[in-house]
């Protein structure tokens, strides 16, 4: 499976989430589906000024990118952009954006609406591994930066795990071309652009655009478009098996 995730779709699907006494913008600029075991999806959070978001935990495992504003993670200071993972039935936070309010994409493999908070982990947390991964904040290059670049810049910015879990950063001159290879034992990857443009699969992906790519599906060749790009390739491990054997139908 492949699916894009558009910045055209996500101003589309830009709505109000009131939610604990306030009101989140949420945009779905990923959807496919709601399949209990492969639906990618990708929504940009919006969360209000100096709003407190309590500790809280979720049915599947995600990546969220920090892309604007400011705030703290638990005891971590968010300033984009910063890469968090959190594995299912994890719990994190308090997420507390600063005063200009904190905008973040959740990158899931598969659909889920709403959280848990911690506080009910009694009734419906789930016994099985927890997960956590966060990089430092990731300084996102200016065009101008963009232009001087010779050669292909690669590293981890969330280390390669055995379970295929990992973030990488990849900046690409202009026309350069790049294949995030699948890791090894993992579900899937999220592409997602940072800065500049790239051309995958047919597609075109600007700014905070993004493409999901199943284990079983190759991965296709990224091509910088004319600026040059910069992008994350963000890999998903399989969900733990003590989840899947608990709510899959």
């Amino acid at each position: 499976m492949m699916v894009i995730g558009s910045r055209a779709q996500g101003e589309a699907r830009r709505r109000q989430a009131p939610a604990m006494g306030v009101v989140f913008h949420k945009g779905a600029w990923m959807e496919s589906g709601d399949d209990p075991l492969l639906s990618p999806t990708v929504a940009l959070i919006e969360q209000p000024p100096y709003f407190e978001f309590m500790p809280h935990f979720h049915r599947q495992n995600q990546f969220q990118v920090f892309v604007d504003g400011s705030g703290s993670l638990g005891r971590q200071t968010l300033a984009p952009v910063v890469v968090h993972y959190a594995g299912a039935f994890t719990g994190y936070g308090p997420l507390i954006a600063g005063p200009q309010g904190i905008t973040y994409f959740t990158l899931r493999p598969v659909c889920e609406s709403g959280f848990i908070p911690l506080a009910q982990r009694q009734e419906h947390m789930i016994a099985g591994p927890k997960r956590h991964a966060h990089s430092e904040s990731i300084p996102v290059a200016t065009l101008a930066e963009m232009q001087t670049w010779t050669r292909t810049h690669e590293e981890f910015v969330i280390a390669l795990s055995e379970d295929g879990l990992g973030a990488r950063l990849v900046n690409l001159p202009s026309q350069a071309s790049f294949e995030c290879t699948h890791p090894l034992g993992s579900q899937g990857q999220f592409i997602f652009v940072l800065q500049g443009s790239a051309l995958t699969a047919g597609y075109s992906l600007g700014v905070w655009e993004q493409m999901y790519v199943t284990q079983d599906e190759a991965m296709p060749q990224i091509i910088a478009g004319e600026q040059g790009v910069q992008f994350l390739c963000l890999s998903v491990p399989i969900k733990a098996p003590e989840y899947l054997e608990r709510i899959s139908p």
